[in-house]
């Protein structure tokens, strides 16, 4: 990442599918070091952001940067900036909770060794009794912790997150939440899409609603001049339930 590039930078973004414009006009920008949260409908863009971020999606036109790097054209380079964890983490269950960080660390570089992976394992809320059980009993949040361990050992300036408190239980969630601001205390910039406004409110640094593909609304979630959640959350119900008729 250069000196001047911010971490994750959209600017007047437009992605058509079979004549549909999914984004529409969209900017949003992450500083490192802060977490946006990103709210919608379904249908709303939300996914198609992360997949355009990722490299998957090409953009009809508008800047996509993830530290400098645009992801259109130079998509590896981009991905290797970038931890992403998916609404429904892919591990794999006949492997161990180490073995699976040996792996994927092996594939996406950082630290292998057991030392540093069962301290991220620690560091993430991962009983050290899970450490060496397969995963195929693990539960979901005990998976987003592996996940998460990954990302450290990772330590890439930017990761994404797709409905990672969906289907979590309230221990979970803050359980959760707390990892993602130690993540964010490192300098890491955090993107993350999800519905759960009031785990939003919690820990992001600002909260942006999307629909039709654009940017409607841009509220601070922290400090003096942070939004009322109540309020808020009423009006972000009946722009779904609008976007969804």
């Amino acid at each position: 990442m250069t000196e001047t590039a911010l971490p994750i930078l959209i600017e007047n973004l437009a992605v058509t599918y079979c004549d549909h414009r999914v984004l529409d006009g969209l900017s949003l920008s992450v500083a490192a070091g802060s977490v946006i949260a990103l709210l919608g409908g379904n249908g709303a863009g939300k996914s198609t952001t992360l997949s355009t971020l990722l490299g998957f999606v090409k953009a009809q036109s508008g800047i996509v940067s993830v530290c400098g790097i645009d992801p259109g054209s130079a998509s590896d380079e981009a991905r290797r900036q970038i931890a992403y964890l998916p609404e429904n983490v892919a591990l794999y269950e006949h492997l161990t909770a180490v073995e699976n960080a040996q792996y994927l660390l092996a594939l996406s570089g950082g630290k292998q060794g057991r030392a540093a992976i069962v301290e991220a394992f620690a560091a993430a809320g991962l009983q050290e009794r899970a450490w060496d059980q397969r995963l195929g009993a693990f539960s979901k949040g005990m998976r987003q912790k592996v996940a998460i361990a990954v990302a450290l050992l990772r330590e890439v300036p930017v990761l994404l997150l797709d409905e990672p408190t969906s289907g979590l239980d309230p221990r979970a969630t803050a359980d959760f939440n707390a990892l993602v601001l130690a993540v964010r205390a490192r300098g890491t910039a955090v993107l993350m899409v999800t519905h759960d406004l009031l785990s939003a409110a919690d820990i992001a640094d600002r909260i942006c609603f999307l629909e039709a593909g654009r940017i409607v609304e841009d509220v601070a979630a922290q400090g003096e001049d942070r939004f009322d959640v109540r309020a808020l959350h009423a009006r972000f119900a009946v722009s779904t339930q609008r976007h969804a008729a």
